[in-house]
């Protein structure tokens, strides 16, 4: 079984940096692939990046050159947030997901205003 938990939110101004972490419990493979989503008020959930089973990330068009996702080998996963936007504002979600597993984290708030 996997459970994760997510930290790192916070208000920050524009052109602020934030990471966001996400702490994986349980087994996971090597090869299994992770994912940060977000939903603002009032909007669906959107898929900001993806690291696939390869290690290569890939990126929305907001988040492409501003985001980067990776991992260490501490089986934690991490969003870093740099440029940041007042269109950035949302709630975060961190996935696992392969075969066996679709686990969702808790979400972080991220706020980004002045």
């Amino acid at each position: 079984q996997v459970q994760l938990v997510e930290s790192g939110g916070d208000l920050v101004q524009p052109g602020g940096t934030l990471r966001l972490s996400c702490a994986a419990s349980g087994s996971i493979g090597n090869f299994d692939e992770w994912g940060w989503y977000r939903q603002a008020p009032g909007k669906q959930r959107e898929q900001v990046a993806i690291l696939g089973s390869s290690g290569m990330g890939h990126y929305s068009a907001s988040a492409k050159d501003r985001f980067t996702i990776f991992r260490d080998d501490k089986n934690t996963a991490y969003l870093q947030m740099n440029s940041l936007k007042t269109e950035d504002t949302a709630v975060y979600y961190c996935r696992y997901f392969s075969r066996s597993y679709d686990v969702w984290g808790q979400g972080t708030q991220v706020t980004v205003s002045s």
